[in-house]
């Protein structure tokens, strides 16, 4: 016999991807979870208002308000509440914000419900060494030039305009796959 649902953590999953929503909200479920599903911030965000959750999975690109945007909000309702952030677009400047923002922790997806559940725990430890060798030069670039084409809404000419680079370049950049941090 299975507890209650009441008994379970309150955990609000937010993600347009509804297939994705629903796979991982039963492997949630299953891990002990009361899920709550919306597929984007705003729908989520009344949802929390009216009940903060103990838990939260936000997807940082979506249709409307990015996911950022819900972790300032669910940070400012109750501030104990566990945020994992996930993304397809990972970088270092968006993690860093979201930490910033009161994320426990940033996973670039595709991330399961095991490693979901283990960032929960995730605690930022400001004794933790930094890494003696700094990132690569490409790498570098490609962070910054994801940087840009986010304060852009990824439109690809006003990127390369503000990167002073021609478009093709810029399209040719973004065609590789992100070079290694070290």
């Amino acid at each position: 016999m299975t507890a209650p649902r009441e008994e379970f953590a309150s955990l609000l999953l937010v993600d347009d991807d509804i297939t994705f929503c629903r796979v991982l909200g039963t492997a949630l479920e299953k891990r002990g979870f009361a899920v709550t599903v919306a597929h984007s911030v705003e729908d989520a965000a009344p949802i929390a208002k009216n009940n903060p959750p103990e838990f939260a999975v936000v997807d940082l690109k979506m249709g409307g308000a990015p996911g950022l945007v819900l972790v300032k909000t669910l940070h400012g309702l109750d501030p104990n509440t566990r945020i994992v952030v996930l993304t397809g677009y990972a970088s270092i400047a968006t993690a860093v914000e979201a930490i910033k923002l009161g994320a426990t922790q940033y996973l670039a997806k595709p991330a399961n419900a095991d490693e979901i559940v283990a960032a929960f725990s995730h605690s930022a430890d400001s004794n933790t060494p930094l890494n003696a060798q700094p990132a690569q030069i490409g790498y570098l670039e490609w962070e910054h030039i994801q940087r840009v084409l986010r304060e852009h809404d990824d439109n690809i000419s006003a990127t390369a305009r503000a990167l002073n680079m021609h478009r093709r370049t810029l399209q040719r950049k973004l065609a590789k796959p992100p070079p290694r941090p070290n």
